[in-house]
């Protein structure tokens, strides 16, 4: 299932599933969905690259399972090698890495495209652009981080936008914009060049469908 490289120019929302209630995640994304979501982000967390520990493949295959939207993998994890494979197999849609916990960068783009999804790079606040100049070829999206990886109900860092403005500058890509997305800060990101807007507790603070709903509002506007 290509999400990516079928976006175009639109402007779409994700919930993360970080912030949802674990015990219901099925229930939890199809209300997001409702309020117009079309991907869902998954974050998978080791407490050694983040200082969390959250969810791997088997519940991603889970989530597949029951829900009809594509599944976007954000792999916060040092030696991602080991888990690419079992993501593939989750039947998750695209898979980013944390190209600071990686060596060999390039294989990893490879395995991820290889196995039939798309993939993708995720960059930490105080990572610049310019440090995945060389792998634009090998990817089909950018997730720029607007919090430091870790945790959900984290405030913007506002000067992540100019982080976005740089990005469209060197590459087509479509980038995914991730930490204290709200129907406030979504229009600031899209301004910027932003396209996919992943929030988890701006969305699931109160009811899944109207919260959603109000960000994808408030960045589709600010186009």
């Amino acid at each position: 299932m290509a999400f990516w490289g079928e976006l175009g120019d639109r402007i779409v929302g994700a919930p993360s599933i970080l912030a949802a209630d674990f015990a219901n995640l099925g229930d939890e994304v199809r209300r997001a969905q409702m309020g117009g979501a079309e991907l869902v982000h998954f974050d998978a967390m080791d407490n050694h690259f983040v200082p969390n520990l959250t969810i791997g493949p088997v519940v991603a295959a889970s989530l597949v399972a029951a829900t009809e939207l594509p599944v976007d993998a954000h792999l916060m994890v040092d030696n991602p090698d080991n888990l690419i494979a079992p993501f593939i197999e989750a039947g998750v849609a695209s898979i980013s890495v944390q190209p600071e916990a990686v060596t060999h960068l390039h294989r990893i783009l490879e395995v991820i495209r290889n196995g039939g999804c798309e993939a993708g790079v995720a960059l930490n606040p105080t990572t610049p652009p310019e440090f995945i100049e060389y792998t634009l070829p090998y990817l089909d999206y950018i997730l720029v981080m607007s919090v430091n990886p870790g945790f959900g109900g984290q405030s913007f860092i506002p000067e992540m936008a100019d982080k976005v403005r740089r990005l469209k500058e060197m590459t087509d890509l479509p980038i995914q914009v991730d930490g204290g997305i709200t129907a406030e800060t979504a229009p600031i990101m899209v301004e910027a060049g932003a396209q996919v807007l992943v929030a988890g507790s701006a969305v699931y603070k109160g009811d899944p469908e109207t919260e959603m709903g109000k960000i994808i509002e408030a960045g589709r506007a600010a186009r």
